[in-house]
């Protein structure tokens, strides 16, 4: 059973910043495509932000220039890094892990994150 596990999320001020991980011990880490995605209550689970094989990113506009994603092939995992987190970034962050090839598509449980006005 493949387990992603996050990590880093927590209660934080507007303006404030968090750095999210996601550990992906269980898989060839390197041959799949990464991603950040967040649910807020009553709201559809949307992609934050995204990371491939060779390194390429993209992010939601709501979050450009405020937040990083990164990864460590070396150590599987990826990273987030927030700044100027606002309340409406208050969410459940989860990692997930995808190659269209060996039609594999894993999730981790997820980290909450909270920003406070």
């Amino acid at each position: 059973q493949v387990q992603l596990v996050e990590s880093g999320g927590g209660l934080v001020q507007a303006g404030g910043s968090l750095r999210l991980s996601c550990a992906a011990p269980g898989i060839i880490f390197s041959i799949y495509d990464m991603g950040w995605y967040r649910q807020a209550p009553g709201k559809q689970r949307e992609l934050v932000a995204a990371i491939t094989t060779v390194g390429s990113t993209n992010y939601a506009d709501s979050v450009k220039r405020r937040f990083t994603i990164s990864r460590d092939n070396a150590k599987n995992t990826m990273y987030l890094q927030t700044h100027s987190l606002k309340p409406e970034d208050t969410a459940v962050y989860y990692c997930n892990a995808q190659n269209r090839r060996l039609s594999r598509n894993y999730w981790g449980q997820g980290t909450q994150v909270t920003v406070s006005s």
